[in-house]
């Protein structure tokens, strides 16, 4: 007989779990993620869960990841549930609170990786240890996959798990992190179920000129020229507007969830000089969202030029961060940048990955809808292209269909979009009360038998 939650207890648990896991300092790079891996397999064996089916498998000294499988009777293939361990540098002496503390204040959990993505992780731990527990009988194998390397290029994570070990995360459809979160926006409670997310293309862009004594300056200083490009592209205010399908079906589920005028005005947004009239007109996080989900972006976060402060160098070096709109490749891209800053600037792809985008039309997709639409009647539950990169880039050569879904109700005024690579990360417990349920309804009765 199957036992009713407990799911204050399952939420204390969680707690728990998360505060052990943001004690570990998982920094990438350069990673050290073993210890959080070990944190996890001691948490699945202290349930129970045989050692037999925990295997931990290192692609370098200290970067492990975990793969641990529920059997079910498999008339239909695996669902994996995938969290990463990695977490990025932190800035202590503008946190309020140990960025590795795990300190528990006022009902919130403070850490780094509290939101990105260890919070998560611990979620779907305890879901995967609640059907151990209760002996669910499952239909699908259910797949828990703690892995490294997300935060740095895949390549000790899910890269190297795809290309190494694919049967160990083989698996139909998978689920990861930045989805099913309360987005707080134009006075409204936006639920958005990542189904893609923009490539990584990372450039750098070169000026040259003539070295020379910094006591007898003169105008042909490459420094100059590169920050004379730079200033361009800030003036340019953003790229080029792409509109991709699946930022068009975002635009389609507001507008048939919201009543009129809303609905009249989210349809005009399906013109391309709309959209770039309406990315000068607004301000603040509302511009940089939209900027983000329609346009090639460009983040210069870089500068290298010169080893001696009184020789005038003959390169200076920036490198940019940018995130391709599906369908966009680098040489559209560095194109792009050449119109608004000309031709003298060198600019070169480094690195670049291919992006995901999966069908909204699954049996998978639909359930996380409704299961979204019951835990927030007043909200909006939309498919949603994600700006940043996520480990289902890497899945998704592997054949499986991934969404990001994390689901939670956060309180009103929370920054969460600042908070997942900023300054006090932080997750409420309530959070993860109210999507812990939510969770459990999804993977039971998607892989579960129903009997």
């Amino acid at each position: 007989m199957i036992e009713p939650m407990n799911w204050q207890m399952m939420t204390e648990e969680t707690v728990k779990n998360l505060v052990r896991l943001i004690k570990t300092e998982t920094i990438n790079p350069p990673g050290n993620e073993l210890p959080a891996i070990l944190i996890v397999k001691n948490i699945l064996e202290g349930a129970g869960f045989p050692q037999e089916a925990i295997k931990i498998i290192e692609s370098a000294p200290n970067r492990a990841n975990l793969i641990s499988r529920l059997k079910g009777d498999g008339t239909e293939r695996p669902l994996l549930l995938s969290g990463h361990v990695d977490v990025v540098p932190v800035e202590r002496e503008h946190w309020s609170h140990n960025p590795f503390g795990g300190e528990v204040i006022d009902n919130v959990v403070w850490g780094r990786g509290a939101l990105d993505m260890k919070g998560f992780l611990t979620m779907y731990l305890k879901i995967f240890l609640g059907l151990f527990r209760q002996k669910i009988p499952l239909k699908r194998d259910i797949i828990l996959a703690a892995i490294t390397d997300e935060g740095n290029g895949f390549m000790h994570g899910s890269k190297f798990l795809v290309e190494q070990h694919r049967q160990l995360i083989d698996a139909e459809y998978g689920l990861t992190e930045a989805g099913a979160l309360t987005i707080n926006i134009w006075n409204s409670r936006i639920y958005p179920i990542q189904v893609a997310e923009k490539a990584i293309c990372f450039l750098r862009a070169s000026a040259h000129g003539k070295p020379g004594h910094g006591s007898i300056p003169h105008a042909d200083n490459p420094v100059f020229t590169l920050a004379q490009a730079i200033e361009k592209l800030r003036q340019a205010g953003h790229m080029p507007v792409h509109l991709s399908p699946t930022f068009l079906k975002m635009l389609d589920a507001v507008s048939s969830q919201a009543g009129f005028p809303l609905n009249s005005l989210i349809s005009l947004l399906h013109s391309p000089i709309l959209v770039s009239f309406l990315l000068n007109y607004l301000k603040g996080d509302s511009r940089n969202v939209l900027r983000a989900l329609v346009t090639n972006t460009i983040s210069p976060t870089m500068l290298q030029a010169g080893n001696k402060v009184n020789v005038i160098p003959s390169t200076a070096d920036a490198g940019i961060d940018c995130r391709l709109v599906p369908g966009q490749t680098p040489e559209d891209v560095i194109n792009e940048i050449h119109h608004i800053v000309g031709e003298e600037i060198e600019i070169e792809a480094v690195f670049t990955t291919g992006g995901a985008e999966f069908s909204t039309d699954t049996p998978l997709f639909k359930l996380l809808e409704r299961r979204t639409r019951q835990m927030d009647r007043g909200g909006f539950v939309i498919p949603m292209l994600m700006p940043g990169a996520t480990d289902a880039c890497q899945y998704q050569s592997a054949g499986i269909k991934v969404y990001g879904f994390t689901p939670g109700i956060l309180p009103a005024g929370m920054p969460i979009l600042q908070m997942a690579h900023g300054h006090d990360e932080r997750v409420p417990i309530s959070f993860i009360e109210s999507g812990l349920p939510v969770l459990w309804d999804v993977v039971n009765e998607f892989c579960g038998k129903g009997i």
